[in-house]
């Protein structure tokens, strides 16, 4: 018994009917099919509402259950839908598509930056990319017109997935220096960035993404930070 991810489908998805499979100790709704993404890999959990007959309940947040399920955790203290019951479940779509914005952008912002990364964070407004970077970028401006040129090139961003072994075998494609891509299922989902000779960035990733580059709009880049000996941060933000 497993959750089924329509996030991962079809991340433009908004509502769909569900089905309550169990309560978790802590409160959590587990439904059979969520279009909720759960917390994981610097993305947070999606926020929105359940519905059923007679009731409504605000959810906070999305959780990853033990089994491959996911859990949606209320806003505040409330009944419950009853397992097994039917429910309708709608995603606060305005804060999600700015994850997807947001994580997209982080994508790309790692190309203009090609150092390997320690870290990372995305928020609805802004998110924040933490590099091996000994010295800081000498022109901060230079780098923001070269991540909104990409962006502008309205690149299109589409997933594959291969093998364990085929990741283990192209150990480059993973960026991260000290978290490894979530393995164990047997297959890993990659998200390219571009088609064909005009790819320009291919890595694992679980989370939620445009499905065009244009969608982000224009990028900011903040200050950059630095956090520890030799990594730095580097934040952007929505222009809008």
């Amino acid at each position: 018994m497993t959750t089924e991810l329509l996030f991962r489908a079809d991340p433009y998805l908004q509502a769909a009917d569900a089905r309550v499979l169990a309560h978790t100790p802590e409160g959590g709704i587990v439904l059979d099919r969520s279009v909720f993404y759960p917390t994981g890999g610097g993305q947070p959990g999606d926020s929105g509402w359940l519905a059923w007959g007679g009731g409504r309940i605000a959810i906070a947040t999305a959780v990853k259950v033990d089994g491959g399920l996911v859990a949606l955790v209320p806003a505040e203290p409330a009944a419950l839908p009853p397992v097994g019951g039917p429910v309708g479940q709608t995603l606060d779509w305005a804060r999600r598509y700015r994850h997807m914005r947001v994580h997209t952008a982080l994508h790309l912002l790692s190309v203009v930056i090609p150092l390997p990364v320690t870290g990372g964070q995305i928020g609805a407004e802004r998110g924040r990319r933490d590099f091996d970077m000994p010295d800081p970028p000498e022109d901060i401006a230079a780098l923001e017109e070269s991540l909104n040129a990409l962006i502008e090139r309205d690149l299109k961003v589409t997933e594959s997935w291969i093998t364990d072994a085929d990741l283990l075998a192209n150990p480059g494609l993973v960026k991260t220096m000290s978290v490894m891509p979530p393995m164990g299922q047997g297959r890993v989902r990659l998200v390219r960035i571009g088609e064909a000779a005009g790819q320009v960035d291919l890595q694992p990733c679980g989370g939620t993404h445009v499905l065009r580059t244009a969608e982000i709009g224009r990028i900011e880049i903040g200050k950059i930070e630095k956090k520890g000996k030799l990594n730095r941060r580097v934040s952007i933000t929505l222009a809008d």
